[in-house]
């Protein structure tokens, strides 16, 4: 769908963008056929995504294959999509993507993610996605670069932060390629990037899974404080300094400082 095109369809629609949507149509047709070869879909395959618009990224994802379940919270663009795509292996869902049950919309089964991510429902759907009892095992994502950045942040630097830990306690995180402003209709104010998520091979342990993000959103709720005092002030002085000093980490180190597997470590101590 070239901008011409785009034109009408809203027109008819009479749709007009809406920033409060994250309504920030995908033009670059080079650019949904990198999307699609990077996803690599195989035939069959159950693909989710999230905000499809007027289902240009949709498209590619049928034609490689893939049994696409979408999740529309615009009613024109849900209507839209039905007439476009009727008889197509599309399970199209009207809904708010960050309130759906995901169990009882997708089929049972492995799955992956394949979307251009409204911007403001990004870290709300992230979030919701990594307490799924069955992950998605891959994703691949549309996002504002600065979300990408902080998802595949290593530690030390500001970016890193209590999302990109949880993130990489279960993906191996990559930002594949920035994506600049022009190839959206309305162009956003920000650069986006492709970002790539891999399922790690290795098992977090279910409790683990349940307790860090309890304990990495009160750490960086205070990153500029040293981690004993703000483990001690919620965990208890004696628990936190008996944790921090069986892995050999000094108190007054930042929660920055922190490894992943540090974290993962950090939280099976403060509560044996």
């Amino acid at each position: 769908m070239n901008k011409q095109q785009l034109f009408a369809e809203l027109e008819k629609l009479g749709l007009r963008p809406g920033r409060g949507l994250g309504q920030n149509f995908l033009l670059d047709q080079n650019l949904l056929d990198s999307i699609v070869r990077s996803a690599d879909v195989r035939s069959g395959e159950t693909i989710l995504e999230v905000g499809p618009g007027f289902g240009v990224l949709t498209r590619g994802l049928l034609a490689a294959g893939a049994e696409v379940y979408a999740i529309e919270y615009d009613h024109r663009l849900a209507a839209y999509l039905r007439r476009e795509f009727a008889g197509a292996p599309l399970h199209l869902l009207e809904a708010d993507a960050c309130r759906v049950e995901l169990s009882t919309f997708l089929p049972p089964g492995p799955f992956r993610m394949v979307s251009n991510l409204p911007y403001a429902i990004s870290s709300v759907l992230i979030a919701r996605l990594l307490e799924l009892p069955e992950r998605p095992r891959g994703m691949l994502f549309l996002l504002q670069k600065e979300m990408g950045q902080r998802l595949a942040a290593a530690p030390g630097g500001s970016a890193y932060g209590a999302l990109t830990v949880r993130t990489q306690l279960f993906y191996h995180v990559r930002l594949l390629r920035t994506v600049p402003p022009e190839v959206f209709y309305p162009p956003p104010e920000v650069d986006s990037a492709l970002v790539g998520f891999e399922l790690r091979e290795e098992s977090c342990e279910p409790e683990i899974a349940r307790r860090l993000p309890g304990v990495v959103k009160t750490v960086f709720a205070q990153r500029r404080k040293q981690l004993g005092k703000v483990l001690g002030n919620n965990y208890g002085k004696e628990r936190a300094l008996a944790a921090l000093a069986v892995l050999g980490i000094p108190p007054e180190t930042r929660p920055e400082r922190l490894s992943v597997e540090q974290f993962r470590q950090l939280t099976g101590e403060l509560f044996k």
